[in-house]
C-alpha cells in the first residue's frame, strides 16, 4: 500500500523538523518547504494527501497562496496553523476551503488528532460519493458508460467537480451526452437533495428567455397573470443546468453575468432582488471562444463560465464505450416499454462498435428503441441496424481490427456486384475516394497515421484531399443526412 503524504510550510526550521518526525512516525512520506512560494511549487507539481501551512511568512504566508494552494490540491486535506493573535486570520482561510487550523504552539497528540479527523472525514467522503453512485443506479439513472481511456479521464473530472460549487463548462458535439455528464456532476454532489433544474436557451424565444430564468410579477407583461419564480429561484439551493448556453442572445447574457457576479436575480417587473445559491452548469455545442472572438459572446460572461471544463469526445473517438453503452441504453428501453429481450449478441455489439456514429450517442439511443420496437422475438438481430450492416462506407474501425496497418476491407469480393461501369479510370478513382476516407475513419482523422496506412507521402494525402474535397475530421458527410 503506498504511503501516505505530506507537505509542511512553514519559515521556521525547527517546527519544520518536529513537525516532520511526528509525521514519519504516523507513516507519512513528508516533503517540506520553507516559504509560501516554494510551498506553492511543490504543492502543484507533487500530490499530498495533508498539507500543513502556517498562515504568516515571509513573502506570502498561508492566507495569501491559500487559494492557489486549494486549486492545486483540490483533493488533500489543507490544514492552517497560526500563532497567537493569527486566529482571526486562521478561521478566514477555513472560511474559504481550509479543513481546520491548529493554533501554535500544539503538541504531538493534537496535530495527529487532527490529521486523523481529516482522514475519517476524507473516509466519509469516499463513502458518501460510493453511495451516491449506487443510490442512483438503483433508481434507474444511466451511468455513464467508461470503458474507453477518454470517458474514464472524463468521469474523473465529474468527480472533482462534484466535490465544489465551482461553475463547469460541458463542451462536445450534438448528441454526444453533455446533460448526462451535467446530471452526474449534480448527482454526486452535496447538492443531490435539492432541485436539478434543466433549460435548454436555444428552444426559448427571445422575448420569453428572461422570464423564464429569472421569473417575472404579475401584470409584467400581457399574459402575466400570476408571479413566477423563474428556474434560478426554482434552482435554488441545487444546480441549474443552462443547455446551448452559446444561443443566449445578448442582452440576457448582460443578465445572467449579473446574476452570477451577485448572486441573486430580479423577476421581470420587481423592485426589488432575491438571493440565490445556485450551481450552474453550462453546456454548448458551439465554439465559445470563437464566438467571443466575432462579439457574438461575451468574453466576461464566457470567462466566467469557463471556470472548470469538462470536454465529451464524440462516440467516434470511443468506439470502445459502445458495446456498455449499448447494453445500458437497451436496458433501460426495455423496462420503460415493458418488453423483455435478450442481451445483445457479440455479433450485433461488433457490427455498432464498427459504425462511426455520426449522431453520437442520440442516434445509438434511437437506433436501439427502434430495434426494440421491431423485433418480434426476444432477440435483436445485426438486421435491425440495416445502416450499420449495410452503411460500411460510414462504418469507423471494428474493435477487433488493429487501428492501423489493417488493410482496408473495401477490396472487392469474388461474387460483389460491381455494376454497369466498368471504366478503370472511373472506377480507380473512385475507390482511391473511398479507400482514403475509411483510412481517415479508421485514423480518427490523423493525416499522418492515414498516410501510412495508405502507403501515401504525407504531402502526397494532402493534395488528394483537396483534390476529392474530403474533410479529415468528416470524411463521410452525407452519414449527417439519415
Amino acid at each position: 500500500m503506498a504511503k501516505r503524504r505530506a507537505l509542511i510550510i512553514d519559515d521556521e526550521a525547527g517546527v519544520r523538523q518536529s513537525l516532520s518526525l511526528y509525521l514519519e512516525d504516523e507513516g507519512f512520506e513528508v516533503m517540506s518547504a520553507a516559504d509560501g512560494d516554494a510551498g506553492l511549487r511543490t504543492a502543484q507539481s507533487e500530490r499530498f494527501d495533508v498539507v500543513l501551512c502556517d498562515v504568516r511568512m515571509p513573502r506570502r504566508g498561508g492566507f495569501e497562496i491559500l487559494e492557489d494552494l486549494l486549486r492545486a490540491q483540490p483533493d488533500a486535506t489543507v490544514l492552517v496553523m497560526s500563532a497567537f493573535g493569527q486566529v482571526e486570520q486562521a478561521l478566514e482561510a477555513v472560511r474559504k476551503g481550509a479543513y481546520d487550523f491548529l493554533a501554535k504552539p500544539f503538541t504531538p497528540q493534537e496535530l495527529l488528532l487532527a490529521v486523523r479527523k481529516a482522514d475519517e472525514r476524507e473516509r466519509l467522503r469516499r463513502e458518501n460519493r460510493q453511495l451516491r453512485r449506487a443510490l442512483s443506479n438503483e433508481v434507474g439513472g444511466v451511468s455513464i458508460a467508461a470503458a474507453s481511456g477518454a470517458m474514464r479521464e472524463v468521469y474523473e473530472l465529474v468527480e472533482r467537480a462534484a466535490e465544489y460549487k465551482t461553475t463547469v463548462l460541458v463542451t462536445g458535439e450534438s448528441g454526444a451526452g453533455k446533460e448526462v455528464i451535467a446530471r452526474a456532476v449534480h448527482g454526486l454532489s452535496d447538492r443531490a437533495p435539492q432541485p436539478y433544474v434543466a433549460v435548454n436557451c436555444g428552444a426559448i424565444s427571445e422575448s420569453l428567455i428572461e422570464s423564464e430564468l429569472f421569473g417575472h410579477v404579475r401584470g409584467a407583461f400581457t399574459g402575466a397573470d400570476s408571479d413566477a419564480p423563474g428556474m434560478f429561484r426554482e434552482a435554488d439551493g441545487g444546480t441549474l443546468f443552462l443547455d446551448e448556453i452559446g444561443e443566449l442572445p445578448p442582452p440576457i447574457q448582460v443578465k445572467l453575468l449579473r446574476a452570477l457576479q451577485e448572486g441573486e436575480v430580479r423577476p421581470v417587473g420587481a423592485a426589488k432582488s432575491f438571493p440565490v445559491d445556485v450551481r450552474i452548469i453550462a453546456a454548448t455545442a458551439r465554439d465559445l471562444e470563437a464566438m467571443v472572438a466575432v462579439n457574438e459572446f461575451r468574453a466576461d460572461l464566457y470567462y466566467r463560465l469557463n471556470v472548470f471544463r469538462i470536454h465529451v469526445p464524440p462516440l467516434r473517438e470511443r468506439l470502445e464505450d459502445v458495446p456498455l453503452l449499448a447494453d445500458q441504453l437497451l436496458a433501460a428501453h426495455a423496462r420503460r416499454i415493458g418488453k423483455a429481450v435478450e442481451p445483445l449478441g457479440r455479433d450485433v455489439l461488433d457490427a455498432l462498435a464498427a459504425y462511426a456514429w455520426p449522431g453520437n450517442v442520440r442516434e445509438l439511443e434511437n437506433s436501439l428503441e427502434r430495434a426494440l420496437i421491431l423485433t418480434r422475438g426476444p432477440q435483436i438481430t445485426s438486421d435491425l441496424f440495416p445502416f450499420v450492416s449495410h452503411g460500411e462506407a460510414r462504418r469507423g474501425p471494428s474493435r477487433a481490427e488493429p487501428a492501423i496497418d489493417a488493410g482496408a476491407r473495401s477490396e472487392p469480393q469474388a461474387n460483389e456486384d460491381i455494376g454497369e461501369d466498368l471504366s478503370i479510370k472511373r472506377r480507380s478513382r473512385a475507390l482511391e475516394d473511398r479507400l482514403i476516407r475509411l483510412a481517415l475513419v479508421r485514423t480518427r482523422g490523423n493525416r499522418t497515421r492515414a498516410a501510412r496506412l495508405l502507403e501515401l507521402s504525407p504531402r502526397a494525402l494532402q493534395y488528394k484531399l483537396k483534390e476529392y474535397a474530403i474533410d479529415p475530421l468528416n470524411p463521410f458527410p452525407a452519414a449527417s443526412d439519415s
